[in-house]
C-alpha cells in the first residue's frame, strides 16, 4: 500500500494460517500457497527446517573459522587441506584423491588449493612410490609448523562456537558423524 505521502505503508493480511507483515510471513500455520505464504513448504516457520538451520549455522561457523585462520595467511579451505594432509601423512604417502576424500572437498577445487599451498612452500607433490600415475603429497616442515600453529586457533574457535551446547557437544558430534556416514 502507498500512503498519501508516497511512503509504503505496512501491509497486514490475516487468515487462518498466517500473518503477513511488511511482505514477510510471521506467525504459525501450514505454509501452502493460498494460505498466506508463497512457498509450498511443510514447515510452519522457517526455523523449523533442519536444512535451513544447518545452512545458517554453517555460515556463521565458517565466518568464525575464516577469522580464526586469517592471521596465519590461510583461507579456511587451505587450512582444512593442509591440516588434513598433515594428519594423513603419518600413515604414509597421500594422494590428492585421498586428501579430497578425507576433507570431502571437490577434486578440482582441491587441486587449485593445493597449487596455491605448493606455491607458498607449504607442501610438495612428489612421485608416488607405488603408483606411477599418482603424485604423493608431502607437507613441508614449514607447512607442518603452520598447520600446528593454526589448529590451536581453529580448535579454540570450535570450543567457543560450540560452547552453547555444553555437555551436548558429544551427542551433537555423534549426530554429525551419523549424517556424514549416511550421506556417503
Amino acid at each position: 500500500m502507498t500512503a498519501p505521502d508516497g511512503a509504503t505503508a505496512p501491509t497486514r493480511a490475516v487468515d487462518a494460517a498466517s500473518t503477513v507483515e511488511h511482505g514477510r510471513a510471521v506467525g504459525s500455520g501450514r505454509s501452502r500457497p493460498g494460505a498466506g505464504r508463497r512457498l509450498a513448504t511443510d514447515f510452519p516457520e522457517a526455523t523449523d527446517s533442519p536444512g535451513l538451520l544447518l545452512w545458517q549455522v554453517t555460515q556463521r561457523w565458517q565466518a568464525a573459522q575464516r577469522a580464526a585462520v586469517k592471521p596465519f595467511g590461510l583461507t579456511h579451505v587451505q587450512f582444512v587441506l593442509l591440516a588434513s594432509l598433515t594428519w594423513l601423512a603419518t600413515d604414509g604417502p597421500v594422494t590428492q584423491k585421498a586428501l579430497a576424500d578425507h576433507a570431502a572437498t571437490d577434486p578440482m577445487m582441491t587441486s587449485q588449493v593445493l597449487r596455491a599451498l605448493e606455491a607458498q612452500g607449504l607442501l610438495h607433490r612428489l612421485p608416488h612410490p607405488t603408483d606411477r600415475r599418482a603424485r604423493a603429497l608431502a607437507v613441508t616442515p614449514e607447512g607442518e609448523a603452520l598447520a600446528n600453529r593454526a589448529v590451536v586457533a581453529v580448535e579454540a574457535c570450535d570450543a567457543a562456537f560450540f560452547a552453547t551446547l555444553g555437555e551436548g557437544t558429544a551427542a551433537f558430534t555423534a549426530a554429525l558423524r551419523a549424517l556424514r556416514t549416511a550421506a556417503g
